[in-house]
């Protein structure tokens, strides 16, 4: 047994140089390939010299390169932004990982950055096109078809960033149940600078809308699609309501930010330097709906019924209340004489002043319609009936306007003529 074990360990003794001998041979080849030839012979004979130099690794030379011989950071290829050119538009397609389409996403979406950073949210190419169109400024483009970009005017496109991103990447930031694959961040325009279209200058009316305390986005986005179909000159936005250019407003107004000038967080003082000279201002007041089924059929009798909604929500139960028992008149509450929307309201430049469904108008808004010449305008509805919607009521009124303007300009022709 001994004698075999001594045989195997002999056998084994001319191995141990074999496995050495091809170690030494894989670390001269890897040493090998390491090496930059001078010159390449090809099998047909060709030869190709190579320049000094060509072949160092990226990191090694890139570390000679640079100072004190330390090597720069490097980047993550997910933060790398490749960049393509196609029928002349130069774009960046974001890698995996990109953060450039969320960090834009939590700016615009905030009305405080929005406000901060003067940027706003604009989907779909219609409505980037209806933007481009009135002068609105572009910044940045986040598309996931070629094509999309492709429909938009290109001398439009100079200097914005064109990012091209997954379809499932604006799917996931999109308010839209079925996405077009397409977002546009834009300068928050500027209604001075902006160029309307020449057709709804041209059918401009000497009528104004003022939007009191409304906080729906889905209402005020309606009521400006009414405001440009009506051709209002003008919509003024009072502290307190909803951001005009708010993404939900922006899908509900259908494109009329860019037909009609908008201007946004007014002060009530400075309302009345937005209005033409002359002008008068008139309250679409629902509160008289509520006295139809109670008091009176006439619309003088529904006046107590409003100044009793405004005095608790300004906070003056105790002395309505009292003013009430004695019938004292109230110097703090506007008199204003009520009217039936159908009845002549613009005899002069008139401004109609649309209140919130929960907070009605302010106390500010009564005091410049007394202030002005201006009166209350009732939309009778059937008794027992609430209040109409804020959107439902700015139409009608709105387009009664239309209507009576045009009405009187007929009158003018005729008896001109």
């Amino acid at each position: 047994m001994a004698a075999l074990v001594k045989r195997v360990g002999w056998a084994t003794r001319p191995l141990l140089p074999v496995a050495q001998t091809w170690d030494f041979d894989a670390r001269r080849w890897v040493r090998a390939l390491r090496r930059s030839p001078v010159k390449v012979l090809f099998p047909s004979g060709q030869v190709v010299d190579r320049k000094p130099g060509a072949g160092k690794q990226p990191g090694k030379a890139a570390a000679e390169a640079s100072p004190h011989g330390q090597r720069p950071k490097q980047v993550p290829p997910s933060q790398t932004p490749s960049t393509w050119e196609e029928s002349g538009l130069r774009y960046d397609k974001a890698l995996p990982g990109d953060k450039r389409l969320s960090n834009v996403m939590t700016i615009v979406r905030s009305r405080p950055f929005r406000e901060k950073q003067g940027k706003i949210l604009l989907e779909g190419r219609r409505l980037i096109a209806d933007a481009l169109k009135a002068g609105a400024v572009p910044k940045v483009f986040f598309f996931s078809r070629l094509e999309y970009i492709k429909e938009l005017p290109l001398d439009k496109l100079k200097g914005v960033s064109l990012i091209k991103v997954k379809f499932e990447d604006i799917k996931d930031w999109s308010d839209l149940v079925t996405p077009q694959g397409i977002m546009g961040i834009f300068a928050k325009p500027d209604h001075v600078k902006m160029a309307y279209p020449e057709t709804q200058l041209h059918h401009s009316l000497p009528l104004l809308l003022i939007c009191d305390n409304l906080r729906d986005p889905g209402n005020l986005g309606t009521i400006l699609r009414s405001a440009a179909g009506a051709g209002c000159s003008k919509v003024l936005l009072t502290k307190g309501c909803v951001d005009a250019w708010e993404p939900k407003v922006l899908r509900a107004g259908m494109g009329a930010h860019f037909q009609v000038p908008i201007i946004n967080n007014l002060d009530w003082e400075a309302v009345p330097n937005y209005l033409p000279p002359d002008t008068r201002v008139y309250v679409a007041d629902n509160c008289g709906l509520y006295a139809r089924a109670q008091t009176s059929d006439k619309a003088s009798d529904y006046g107590w019924v409003c100044d009793r909604q405004l005095s608790k929500l300004h906070k003056y139960e105790e002395e309505e209340e009292e003013d009430l028992e004695t019938g004292a008149s109230k110097g703090w509450l506007p008199e204003l004489e009520v009217q039936s929307y159908d009845l002549d309201w613009t005899e002069a430049p008139a401004a109609v002043v649309i209140g919130g469904e929960t907070h009605g108008v302010s106390l500010e808004s009564l005091q410049l319609a007394e202030s002005t010449g201006g009166k209350r305008l009732l939309i009778p509805v059937v008794p027992g009936v609430d209040s109409l919607n804020s959107a439902m009521a700015a139409s009608i009124l709105l387009f009664e306007g239309k209507r009576q303007l045009r009405l009187r300009a007929e009158h003018w022709s005729r008896d001109r003529s």
